[in-house]
C-alpha cells in the first residue's frame, strides 16, 4: 500500500479508512485557535452532557459545526440565543467514522456591546477616510419612481407601513418587494443580495432597506462591512429606513437618504397626490391671478390710450392739417387776386400812356404821316420834289399823292 498520497494510482488506491485517518492525523496537529462568529443553532439534548452549536460567519454562507460541554454554556454569564456573536476557543478535530470536521470548544464569550461599538466606530472612520460619507456622494431621490424596490422582513410591520403609506400618497406606486432575514446570522447576505438584484433592475427607481427598529445586536447586519459597500456600490438610490431612536447604524451614514421609520420611508420615495394637485391647483390659481392682473393692466394702459384727444378724435390731426391748408390757400388767393389787382391798374395805365403816345392817336386828332416811296418818312418839304410820288398815311387809311411845290 503507498505510504504518500501521491504514490496512489487507480490500480493502488488508498482504503476509504486510511484517508480517513490520515485526515485525521493532519487535524489533530491543528493548534486551538480563537474564531468570532454568530450562533445559528444551538442543540442541547435531554440527558446528554455534550451541546451542538452551528457558527457562522456573520459576513458570509460559510459555518462551523462546534461542539461543547454543557457545563461551558451553563458557566456563561448569560444565555446563549441564536443569532448571538460569540469568540470560541476551539480545537479542530475530525470524525473518522462520518468524515465530518468539527470544532471541539473549550471557551466561550460573548461579544459585549462596548467591544461591537468599538468595531462599529472603527469601521466608520475607515469608510469615512473612503469617501462613502461624504454627504457630496448622495444621490438625489427620484421624484415619481417608476417601480419602489423594498426589502425587508417577511410579513413584517415595516412592509406594511412602508407599502400601505406609500399608496396611500401615491395609489398607483408600484413595488418590488424583496422579503428577507434582518437579523440573525443570514441577515447580511440575505440584505445585500436583495439589493444587489434590485439595483440590477432597471425598472427600479429607488431602495429602501426598512426593518422596525431593535436591540443594538438586532441592528449589527446594517453596520456589516459587506453590506454598506454593497449599499455605496449601488447606481440606484438607497433610503435606510431602519426604525430606531438611539443607535444610528451606519447604513443610514452610507445611504442616500435617511428615514426615521418606515413611514417616513415612504413619505420620501413618493409624492403625496393631495398635495401636489393642491399645489397644482394653486399654481394654477397664481398663474390666473398674474395674468389677469397683466390683462387687466394692458387694458388700463389701452384705455388711457384711447382716452387722448388723438385716438379719442383721429381727425382732429387731419383737420388741423385741412384748416391750415384752408387758411393758406385762402391767404394765397387772396396775396394772387391782390397782386393781379394791381398788374390789371398798371397794365391798364401803361395802355393808357401807350395809346396818348402813340401814333395812330395822332393820326386819329387828323395829322397825316407823308412817306416817300422807299418808306422815308418826309420831314422837311425840301427833299422832297416836284412831282414825286408820295404816300400818306392817315387816321382811316393810306392814300398817294404827288408833290407840288410853292
Amino acid at each position: 500500500m503507498p505510504e504518500r498520497a501521491l504514490d496512489t494510482s487507480a490500480e493502488n488506491p488508498w482504503p476509504v479508512r486510511l484517508l480517513s485517518l490520515k485526515i485525521a492525523d493532519y487535524v489533530d496537529r491543528m493548534p486551538p485557535v480563537w474564531i468570532e462568529g454568530q450562533v445559528v443553532q444551538l442543540i442541547q439534548r435531554p440527558g446528554t452532557t455534550t451541546a451542538y452549536l452551528t457558527l457562522r460567519d456573520p459576513d458570509v454562507d460559510f459555518s462551523l459545526s462546534v461542539t461543547a460541554h454543557r457545563m461551558l454554556l451553563d458557566r456563561m454569564d448569560a444565555e446563549l440565543p441564536e443569532g448571538a456573536r460569540v469568540v470560541v476557543h476551539a480545537k479542530p478535530t475530525y470524525w473518522t467514522k462520518r468524515g465530518t470536521l468539527q470544532l471541539a470548544a473549550d471557551a466561550i464569550r460573548h461579544v459585549g456591546v462596548g467591544e461591537l461599538l468599538a468595531r462599529i466606530e472603527h469601521l466608520k472612520r475607515v469608510l469615512a477616510s473612503e469617501g462613502l460619507l461624504d454627504p457630496r456622494r448622495k444621490r438625489a431621490l427620484p421624484f415619481l419612481p417608476h417601480t419602489v424596490g423594498l426589502v425587508c422582513g417577511r410579513a413584517s410591520a415595516a412592509e406594511r407601513d412602508v407599502v400601505e403609506n406609500a399608496r396611500r400618497r401615491w395609489p398607483a406606486v408600484r413595488f418590488a418587494i424583496r422579503q428577507v432575514a434582518v437579523q440573525g446570522p443570514t441577515a447580511v447576505t440575505q440584505v445585500t443580495e436583495a439589493v444587489r438584484d434590485l439595483d440590477a433592475d432597471p425598472a427600479v427607481s429607488v431602495i429602501v432597506v426598512a426593518r422596525g427598529g431593535g436591540a443594538l445586536e438586532d441592528l449589527l447586519p446594517f453596520s456589516n462591512e459587506t453590506l454598506l459597500r454593497a449599499v455605496a456600490a449601488a447606481t440606484t438610490p438607497v433610503v435606510s429606513a431602519i426604525g430606531h431612536e438611539v443607535d444610528t447604524p451606519l447604513l443610514d451614514l452610507v445611504a442616500d437618504a435617511r428615514a426615521s421609520t418606515p413611514t417616513d420611508a415612504a413619505k420620501l420615495v413618493v409624492p403625496d397626490v393631495a398635495e401636489e394637485l393642491a399645489g397644482v391647483h394653486a399654481a394654477r390659481d397664481r398663474l390666473r391671478r398674474s395674468v389677469v392682473h397683466r390683462v387687466d393692466g394692458e387694458q388700463a394702459r389701452l384705455d388711457a390710450l384711447r382716452s387722448r384727444p388723438v385716438l379719442a378724435a383721429p381727425a382732429t390731426l387731419v383737420e388741423e392739417r385741412r384748416h391750415g391748408i384752408e387758411t393758406s390757400l385762402h391767404r394765397a388767393r387772396v396775396a394772387l387776386g391782390a397782386r393781379l389787382d394791381r398788374a390789371r391798374d398798371d397794365v391798364r395805365h401803361l395802355s393808357t400812356q401807350v395809346r396818348a403816345l402813340s401814333p395812330a392817336a395822332t393820326l386819329d386828332r387828323g395829322y397825316a404821316v407823308v412817306q416817300r416811296p422807299d418808306g422815308a418818312v418826309v420831314r422837311d418839304p425840301d427833299v422832297v420834289e416836284d412831282g414825286e410820288r408820295l404816300r400818306l398815311r392817315v387816321a382811316g387809311g393810306e392814300m398817294a399823292a404827288d408833290a407840288r411845290r410853292r
